[in-house]
């Protein structure tokens, strides 16, 4: 796995959402996974003030980590890329909810369409090629 350090795990929690969404799209591309937080219930869940379910996402275990929740409940967890384009995106865009990308404690990531963050990566994905 991708080590990231204190110095730069502090600089991107210190980002603004859209920075942090940029980077999310560079790393995820690059890296071919995409984390995200389990329990023991299943896949976890975000909420906006409207009730909108949101799936949220980091690049790395390290931030997904850090977003769990104090009681010992939520794991991160990966997801190969090629799951996440073929099956997540598809299967969230059915359940008519949202991903949050890269949230930071305290903060929000950017809310966007499965459709909109799929477009994204394959485009950056192709940079890769």
């Amino acid at each position: 796995m991708k080590q990231i350090h204190d110095k730069e795990f502090a600089a991107l929690m210190g980002m603004n959402a859209p920075d942090r969404y940029s980077v999310f799209i560079d790393r995820v591309a690059d890296w071919e996974e995409v984390w995200s937080l389990r329990s023991a219930s299943g896949w976890c869940l975000m909420a906006d003030d409207s009730g909108v379910e949101m799936v949220p996402v980091w690049p790395h275990e390290r931030f997904a980590t850090a977003c769990a929740s104090n009681d010992g409940q939520e794991q991160a967890a990966s997801i190969p890329l090629d799951d996440w384009l073929d099956k997540w995106l598809p299967g969230i865009l059915k359940d008519g909810r949202q991903v949050a990308v890269f949230p930071v404690p305290g903060g929000n990531g950017v809310i966007v369409s499965p459709s909109r963050l799929r477009a994204d990566l394959l485009a950056q994905c192709e940079d890769y090629d």
